[in-house]
């Protein structure tokens, strides 16, 4: 596993630090924000690449290709694939499958001031690629050399999701040993968040940062973007065994589907979201009585967060045992990078017998019957747990994930 967080780049760290409850919502002081009616976000302060990534190309990159490198090759050291390990494996059938929501937003927003306020002579020459959705995995194979299947998939917010889901696929249809997947995204600039606070899906709480995303709670307003990376480092059992690989859990299976509805509000009944959630079961081979964590999508929308319980409860019908919590309440909406994040909260759950606390529960809406871990962390020993994503365009996507039983 491997990550890029407003908490830092250390897995450990950032997960002691979500079960510890702090909110790493802050005033953003990147930009000048007097202008907009939002002024707060899950901004990563002091990134660097520490090495991993040469000088010449830290300078030039977008933030969204940085951070996608960096966390692709901490969490290659994680799975015990330093540059000596990687000569031994067939880089033939070894690949890179990071998605992004919106791809290079930086150099999107940069290139736009330059056009309007110098001329399009002014534009980088950068500007095509390094905005693409797809450098992301296309750099971090190049620095690789992993030569097998290479693509980005945006999803909106389910992209890390999907691309898990694919490249899990690719692993099981025996097209690859091994797959690096997960998404990134960096949209913390001034097109960014004023682009969502004009579709009003950003909380203006303002005032007090901290307890600005609170999913579930009737009072939320909204969520809070946040930025970063999270990718998983995917292999058959197999191959695994056969490196002596430190397996961290077991991939089940999962399930991607479409509402076909609306733009950026999900169908209010789950009518696509439910059979995704029954799909994932059955393509994990387990049942519902079998589930009992959920890593809920609960970006702390006023339709979004009913919405997603609704069809989650019609699933579940008897929540008793089932814990269920929002990452998002304590690093924001991370958009194509939060399926990732949460697929790594999972693991270090199934790891660990912890849950982070679900903060910011002040007046739960009386619709939620899960057990959210709400405000203190929970010991629970998961047995099989699922995280969701949903994304703007009615994308929905369902993992499953448990501890691996030799």
């Amino acid at each position: 596993m491997g990550l890029v967080s407003v908490f830092g780049n250390d897995v450990h760290t950032f997960y002691e630090r979500l079960l510890a409850g702090e909110s790493g919502v802050t005033l953003i002081d990147r930009f000048d924000t007097s202008e907009l009616t939002t002024k707060i976000g899950g901004q990563i302060r002091g990134f660097e690449s520490n090495g991993y990534i040469d000088g010449k190309n830290d300078k030039r990159l977008d933030d969204c290709q940085r951070y996608c490198i960096v966390a692709g090759k901490k969490a290659l050291e994680n799975a015990a694939l330093g540059d000596h390990e990687r000569s031994k494996i067939n880089k033939d059938r070894a690949g890179v499958l990071v998605g992004s929501g919106i791809g290079g937003c930086t150099l999107f927003h940069d290139g736009v001031e330059s056009i309007i306020k110098r001329g399009h002579r002014k534009i980088t020459p950068f500007f095509v690629p390094l905005t693409s959705t797809n450098m992301g995995s296309a750099l971090l194979a190049m620095d690789l050399g992993f030569l097998g299947p290479n693509y980005s998939i945006s999803a909106a917010c389910a992209t890390s999701n999907y691309c898990v889901y694919a490249a899990a696929n690719h692993i099981r249809e025996g097209k690859a040993d091994l797959m690096i997947a997960g998404g990134v995204d960096a949209l913390l600039v001034p097109l960014g968040i004023g682009g969502f606070a004009a579709c009003k899906a950003l909380s203006q709480r303002n005032d007090d940062p901290q307890t600005a995303s609170r999913p579930w709670d009737k009072n939320r307003d909204g969520f809070v973007m946040g930025e970063g990376a999270g990718v998983l480092v995917m292999e058959s059992l197999e191959h695994a065994i056969k490196r002596d690989a430190p397996i961290l859990a077991e991939y089940l299976g999962g399930a991607i589907s479409c509402d076909a509805y609306h733009i950026t509000t999900p169908h209010p009944d789950g009518l696509s979201f439910i059979p995704c959630i029954q799909k994932c079961l059955m393509n994990a081979g387990v049942s519902v009585e079998e589930v009992n964590y959920i890593n809920a999508h609960a970006t702390s929308t006023l339709v979004g967060d009913v919405a997603e319980v609704n069809a989650l409860s019609k699933v579940f019908k008897n929540t008793n045992g089932i814990k269920m919590n929002a990452t998002k309440s304590m690093i924001g909406h991370s958009m194509g990078a939060a399926g990732g994040l949460e697929a790594i909260v999972v693991v270090k759950a199934i790891q660990t017998g912890w849950l982070h606390p679900t903060i910011n529960q002040f007046d739960p809406e009386p619709v939620v019957e899960f057990d959210t871990v709400a405000n203190t962390k929970q010991q629970h020993e998961v047995n099989v747990a699922i995280s969701d994503s949903i994304g703007f365009g009615g994308h929905n996507s369902v993992l499953a994930f448990s501890s691996f039983k030799p």
